[in-house]
């Protein structure tokens, strides 16, 4: 137990000197991107898009916790930038529970996107009866209830003292079994049992894209649309998730254990500072998915384009 605490604290300062910056510009590039792209993306879901499908309801749901993980990305920066935290244990609570909120509901809802997408193309006469507007908000309902209570538990996470200054987004040593615990929940119920689903929907998809000689295969769009929302779902749980599950898992199984050695500690604790903020990148990418996916986003997008530059056109005829 002291042999571990020496170690950690041996590694404090090398960890602190790497991840503090990374996470500094790392958050700035996802704040910048994040808040433009789902607050546009927002205004073009709930303003200006007339006709709103299943779809839709996903998608503005998953802007929605984008942007609120993006919101708490200043007091993250500004933690980094100081190198202590002065915001008082509230914020450091609401901060850390935005994380993994955005995080699991970010998951859950490209889930839903998938499954609601592999009955539209293999289900084209039942989808309609299937994939309604009422059973979306009904199960966005419902990922929001589950995804809000079990991540209640990291509202615990308040700051605490270490080293003279107050750390935030630092469990102290004796939560580390509670922690391993809550892991693997979140292993197999938040990441897992999803991605799983969504490669058997997308195996299914593929299969009938390849195979089909009907309607579906000679509509080019629908086509694309699918091969776009499997390429992005599948690289956000690539990229984004996969490797942070993995990496914390074996984090905390080494630290429960008690087995880390100086060196380990400082690699590890790197690698994990790369898998958080590839898992953060989500929230501004997700943007990407409504462009590309949301034919009713690209040509709301479009239209608004025209008729904003007809009516500067009309102004600046009429002023001269």
């Amino acid at each position: 137990m002291n042999w571990t605490s020496k170690t950690l604290n041996s590694s404090n300062c090398s960890n602190d000197d790497f991840k503090f910056p990374v996470f500094i510009h790392t958050y700035s590039v996802i704040l910048s991107f994040g808040l433009i792209g789902n607050t546009v993306a927002l205004y073009v879901f709930v303003k200006l898009t007339r006709r709103k499908t299943a779809s839709t309801v996903f998608m503005i749901n998953l802007a929605v916790s984008d942007l609120f993980f993006t919101l708490t990305l200043p007091y993250r920066i500004l933690y980094y930038s100081q190198r202590q935290w002065k915001l008082g244990s509230f914020l450091c609570r609401i901060t850390t529970y935005a994380f993994y909120v955005n995080l699991y509901s970010s998951i859950f809802f490209l889930t839903a996107l998938s499954i609601f997408r592999y009955i539209a193309v293999l289900h084209p006469l039942r989808s309609k009866s299937l994939v309604t507007l009422r059973r979306a908000l009904l199960v966005s309902l419902g990922i929001w209830t589950f995804v809000v209570l079990t991540c209640v538990p990291f509202l615990r996470a308040s700051s605490q003292l270490k080293g003279g200054r107050y750390r935030c987004f630092e469990p102290t040593v004796m939560k580390w079994q509670q922690i391993l615990k809550m892991n693997y929940f979140a292993l197999v119920v938040g990441f897992l049992l999803p991605f799983l689903t969504i490669i058997a929907c997308y195996a299914r998809i593929i299969q009938r894209l390849r195979t089909s000689g009907g309607t579906l295969q000679r509509n080019a769009h629908a086509r694309r649309k699918s091969i776009y929302m499997i390429a992005f779902v599948l690289s956000s749980f690539l990229f984004c998730f996969l490797p942070y599950h993995i990496i914390r898992t074996v984090h905390l199984h080494l630290m429960v254990q008690q087995r880390m050695c100086q060196v380990i500690t400082v690699v590890i604790e790197k690698v994990i500072v790369v898998t958080i903020c590839l898992a953060a990148a989500n929230s501004c990418l997700n943007p990407l998915l409504y462009y590309f996916v949301g034919q009713n986003f690209q040509n709301t997008i479009k239209t608004s384009t025209v008729h904003r530059s007809r009516s500067i056109s009309s102004r600046t005829i009429v002023s001269h």
